[in-house]
């Protein structure tokens, strides 16, 4: 049925499409009738939240009747202190969706231009259309390429010109899992012109440390024109609380303070998120996890004949070779929720994220046996 009021609607909102999140294993059960679903489709944290962060929650509770912090001071100070800059360059969202949108609004117009690679993470197109500006999409790498369909540092410095105003990059990379190495990363943001804000989204930073992924905020103080983006959705175990943040130089975050919503994090996002950088022991578990978790999948999914690319996040993605639509549907059938890509242009993969030891294990037999089934 056509919508009788996208005709007043700006123009890059009506052709927009709404992302889609990863189905719920409540909306499963609903619709299929199984029971005991397992979701690994949205590359959460099997663990949850820490210690530290369920006690600062339970101490929170009292406090929502009143509005948070507009300033979000006590988290911004702890963040502050973490990634060793001023409290200035601090900007908290309302999960990394959040400022990855502020930015948009902020910096791009209708006859600017956002630049990001093929397979980008899916919420980059959407904040560029939104904003009315023109997207410029720059090829990834080749299958066959050491870090396959990931970011093509070339491709990305030529898609960049005089009406480009941001560049969005992931290291490492959703729904890929490819990264950027520290020379590679370098080259890169020294080549893009100092007039073109750089968004370098690490949202699965935690997760890729091992693998000497870089750390972007220790670039901050050598290019202005540099935007970190991270998240507490991810290793951290808060997705449900949507705590994100930005550090970037001063001035940046001023613009981005005066497009930012008043209050766009809660009471208890802002008290879970304090409390989870001090977790460390719940972070090494975490990752510990994630470790095991990704050299099981790669493991279990080579022996049954299919290949996955090099992951530096808490996902792999997975190579068919044919359509994964009706896998995807066998999975589901079998109460295992794992991703399909082919919005991102993959119609023949699946990003699965690792889960406990237990649900591993039960996607790699339910994968199994739909293949078996002749699926």
């Amino acid at each position: 049925m056509a919508n009788r009021f996208e005709q007043f609607a700006a123009p890059g909102v009506r052709r927009l499409a709404p992302y889609v999140p990863g189905k719920p294993p409540e909306q499963l059960e609903r619709e299929l009738g199984v029971t005991g679903s397992i979701k690994l489709a949205s590359n959460e944290n099997p663990l949850g939240p820490g210690p530290c962060a369920r006690a600062a929650l339970a101490g929170a509770i009292a406090g929502v009747g009143m509005y948070p912090d507009g300033s979000g001071h006590v988290l911004r100070t702890r963040l502050a202190e973490k990634h060793k800059v001023a409290i200035e360059q601090v900007t908290l969202g309302n999960g990394s969706n959040d400022v990855l949108v502020l930015l948009a609004e902020t910096f791009l117009t209708p006859d600017q231009e956002g630049v990001y690679s093929q397979y980008a993470f899916a919420v980059y197109p959407i904040a560029v259309q939104a904003s009315g500006a023109q997207a410029r999409v720059a090829a990834a790498n080749p299958p066959d390429h050491p870090m396959p369909l990931g970011h093509d540092p070339a491709a990305i410095l030529a898609a960049i010109g005089p009406k480009t105003r941001v560049v969005f990059l992931a290291n490492p990379n959703n729904p890929t899992g490819t990264w950027m190495t520290g020379p590679e990363l370098d080259a890169l943001i020294h080549a893009i012109p100092p007039e073109v804000i750089i968004v370098l989204d690490e949202a699965y930073h935690e997760y890729s440390v091992a693998l000497g992924v870089p750390d972007g905020a220790t670039r901050l103080a050598r290019h202005g024109n540099l935007v970190v983006v991270r998240t507490f959705s991810k290793a951290y175990g808060l997705a449900g609380l949507r705590v994100g943040y930005t550090l970037s130089h001063p001035d940046i975050a001023d613009l981005l303070n005066r497009v930012r919503q008043p209050f766009n994090v809660s009471v208890l996002g802002l008290a879970a998120a304090a409390a989870a950088i001090d977790d460390h022991e719940h972070l090494s578990k975490t990752i510990e996890l994630n470790r095991l978790g990704l050299a099981r999948l790669r493991e279990g999914l080579a022996a049954l004949g299919l290949p996955v690319l090099p992951s530096a996040g808490n996902f792999v993605l997975c190579d068919l070779r044919r359509p994964a639509a009706a896998l995807n549907d066998a999975l589901l059938r079998r109460g295992v929720i794992v991703r399909g890509v082919a919005n991102y242009g993959l119609p023949n993969h699946l990003r699965i994220s690792t889960g406990t030891a237990e649900q591993n294990e039960r996607f790699l037999a339910a994968m199994a046996d739909a293949l078996a089934e002749g699926t």
